[in-house]
Formats: C-alpha cells, structure tokens, sequence
C-alpha cells in the first residue's frame, strides 16, 4: 500500500472554492482501481489549510500520477495555492481492515472517552477536535 498525505495552504479567498476546485480530480481518483481511499479535511486552526489522505494500492500509485484527471489537477490547483503542498509518501505493507482491527479502534476511542455512534440511536459522529486537534473531517 503507498500512504500519502498532502498539506495544501491556499490564498485567501481560495478556501471557500477549494473543495469545487478539486471535485472532478477527487471523484476521478477515487473511481480508479487499486484507490483505497482519497479524503481530504480542513484544519479547525486555519481555514487556508487543506489536508489531503490518499492511499493506493502497490502497482495503482502510477497510474493515478499518468491520468488526466491527475494532469489537469497539477493546471488547475497552483492558482489556488498560497506555497507549495507539503507531502509524506510512505510504502506499507498491504494493511486489511479486520474485525479484529475494528475492534482495537473501538477500544482506543473508548479509551478516549468517545463511543461510536449506533445506527438508529440518534448519536452524532464524535468530536474528533479531542482525538486531533487541529483537523476535522469534511463531510
């Protein structure tokens, strides 16, 4: 699995467009095989600030820098952009969610005070500014 993680800092004025801007690039990517999961947050602390989490099977990373939808990003992303993103690519090894796994997620958001919403129980998402502060995800 190749992890990467992107901060973007856009101009101001850009934030309120950031996410339109990138939506054709976000859908695409995350329809191309071998992506395992493609989200972006919004720091709570500055608002110009954009954190991008993808992640990519082994042999699918290439492809998504070769598509034109990846192309066009690199056109259409510098206008909105305040410095140049910083990013961290990592190879992993395959990682699977098990139940297992599922189960010590559980446990350490218990062990943070923060229980998992059950469906019909008309809980909310937990406040994830206690788990990270600094970053929410985007809905």
């Amino acid at each position: 699995m190749i992890l990467i993680i992107v901060k973007f800092k856009t101009k101001p004025g850009w934030s309120e467009w950031w996410l339109d801007l990138v939506d054709h690039f976000t859908r695409a990517t995350r329809a191309e095989p071998g992506n395992l999961w493609f989200e972006w947050s919004r720091s709570v602390q500055d608002r110009d600030e954009f954190i991008l989490v993808e992640a990519f099977e082994d042999d699918a990373a290439e492809a998504h820098v070769r598509s034109d939808h990846f192309e066009q990003a690199m056109k259409d992303m510098p206008k909105a952009l305040a410095k140049t993103p910083l990013i961290i690519n990592t190879k992993n090894r395959a990682v699977r969610t098990t139940r297992c796994a599922r189960r010590r997620c559980r446990g350490a958001m218990r062990n943070l005070g923060v229980s998992e919403p059950r469906a019909g129980s008309g809980q909310t998402l937990p406040d994830w500014s206690r788990i990270a502060p600094g970053v929410r995800r985007l809905q």
